[in-house]
């Protein structure tokens, strides 16, 4: 059951003419007097692909840097948002680009710590199967070296 009004063979038409032609989805939907949410399901349901630069508006992709930034970067944006919101004049887009923008490097900042810390307990996890495998090995070979109780009850908790 459709929501919206029924395509013509000449709108598909249209529809496939501009998509070969590379047009961007919001252009063909103004052409077509529809949704671009309607452009897409249409190309889905006719077997239609758009191009990553065609569906600007409903887009997902997103470049995957090399390396993490660091919390001081996560920290700058958040106050070059800040700083950029006591600017007087600011339109609506720019206020909801600015709380975005705050957002993600909140969120950013906070999952940076616990990837850290998650790097930190690995690190001593690989340690610790490193000697647990050489006492293993020892143990294996029968010259597994007694432990000096004094030792034991000093050594600090990993």
């Amino acid at each position: 059951m459709t929501k919206g009004k029924p395509w013509t063979a000449a709108e598909k038409a249209q529809l496939k003419t501009l998509l070969e032609a590379k047009t961007p989805i919001n252009i063909i939907a103004a052409k077509l007097e529809r949704r671009p949410s309607a452009i897409i399901l249409k190309c889905q349901r006719l077997g239609l692909e758009a191009t990553k630069t065609q569906d600007t508006a409903f887009t997902s992709y997103v470049p995957i840097p090399k390396d993490l930034p660091s919390v001081e970067v996560a920290l700058r944006t958040l106050a070059g948002a800040l700083k950029a919101t006591v600017k007087p004049g600011l339109n609506k887009a720019e206020v909801q680009r600015l709380q975005v923008m705050a957002n993600i490097a909140k969120t950013y900042k906070e999952l940076i710590a616990d990837y850290i810390n998650y790097r930190e307990i690995e690190t001593k996890l690989n340690d610790l199967e490193a000697k647990y495998a050489a006492l293993l090995q020892e143990k294996a070979k029968g010259d597994a070296p007694k432990p000096n109780p004094a030792q034991v009850a000093t050594s600090p908790a990993e």
